[in-house]
């Protein structure tokens, strides 16, 4: 009788320990679940990041249920909660704001699953909700330094076009308050001081990301400011576009094109988006910055699909990059107690010597 209960005792445990840990693994022997907020499918970067996220779920055969919050954030928040009541808890978000992200974690949390924000910073704190929540995204900084540096060799060779080392500037910024609207002027303007120039922003205004809204601008700009700049720079490609399209409306358009222009004045965007590069190749756009969408969504995507099969990522390598193990100024990676949790997908400057190696 003794021989047949300890029997039954570690037939019980064996199963306990079964059960257990297919309740950690919690795509163990299902589909995969995954879900994927993203903040507004309009603008280009946005849609070439959640096609990319499209594509990586049919090569692993996982169901992927994409939402679009329009720009809206109250609807990115219903989306939320619909999924999570549809049994979803791993998702890869590009918030619509980050001062939401720390309610969005708690919500993720409390279903037992885990998040990766990407594109759009999450709060240091939405971080510090639990291990399984982290940052997959580019320093924003990074990128206003890189146009400040694409700027400096441009005016570096031709020095005549800025008298003084003074950058007389139209600059087209993204949605105000946004976190890459904040750094990456900062990023720019702190860059380009350093390397002793002065900068003179002759006007500054949001388009929020838009080419049309930049264009519009632009053509009200060229009226009141013309021959009064030298320098146009866009917080994004769109913008930049939208910039570029203005510029040729209004003649400011010259033969020479041995700067890298036919525009009378260099014009630098952010992103690397295929009509970009497009317009790099015919001279119209000067240079622009890569944030790479592929980087960013395959980074997140590996994130939410190691802890959908595994329980946990902490710790683990996704699109080829480790945990980030210093801090950096930027938010949410100048906090040591979460920069584990950051991944940091590096931008990269792109000029007329290496744009076709993206085309």
């Amino acid at each position: 009788m003794k021989k047949m209960v300890a029997i039954l005792l570690v037939l019980a445990l064996a199963c306990t320990g079964v059960f257990a840990q297919g309740s950690s693994e919690s795509a163990k022997g299902n589909t995969v679940k995954m879900g994927a907020l993203i903040r507004n499918l309009n603008e280009q970067f946005v849609k070439d990041y959640a096609d990319n996220l499209k594509k990586l779920a049919a090569e692993k055969g996982i169901e992927l249920n994409l939402q679009d919050g329009q720009g809206d954030v109250a609807r990115q928040l219903d989306q939320l909660n619909t999924l999570i009541t549809q049994g979803y808890k791993y998702f890869v978000i590009i918030p619509q704001d980050t001062s939401v992200t720390e309610q969005m974690a708690q919500q993720i949390k409390a279903a037992g699953g885990g998040a990766a924000f990407s594109n759009i910073q999450p709060s240091v704190q939405a971080l510090k909700v639990g291990k399984d929540f982290y940052l997959a995204s580019s320093p924003e900084l990074v990128a206003g330094q890189y146009q400040a540096q694409i700027v400096d060799e441009y005016f570096t060779k031709y020095p005549a076009k800025a008298p003084g080392k003074v950058l007389n500037t139209l600059y087209l910024e993204g949605q105000l308050g946004h976190p890459a609207q904040i750094s990456r002027e900062a990023g720019f303007v702190d860059e380009l001081t350093k390397l002793g120039y002065t900068v003179n922003f002759v006007a500054k205004d949001t388009a929020d990301w838009s080419p049309d809204k930049a264009q519009e601008k632009m053509d009200t700009w060229l009226a009141a400011h013309s021959g009064k700049f030298n320098l146009v720079v866009a917080q994004n490609d769109g913008m930049a576009l939208g910039a570029v399209e203005s510029l040729i409306t209004n003649g400011l358009t010259k033969k020479d094109a041995s700067d890298g222009t036919i525009l009378t004045v260099p014009v630098l965007g952010i992103d690397a988006t295929a009509d970009a590069l497009n317009s790099m190749d015919q001279n119209k756009l000067y240079a622009t910055v890569l944030q790479d969408s592929v980087g960013q969504s395959t980074t997140a995507f590996d994130l939410v699909y190691i802890m959908a099969t595994k329980g946990t990522a902490f710790g683990s390598t996704a699109w080829g990059l480790k945990p980030a193990s210093v801090v950096i100024s930027e938010a949410p990676a100048n906090d040591a107690a979460v920069i584990g949790q950051c991944y940091l997908v590096p931008f990269k400057p792109i000029t007329k010597a290496n744009y076709k190696d993206l085309m």
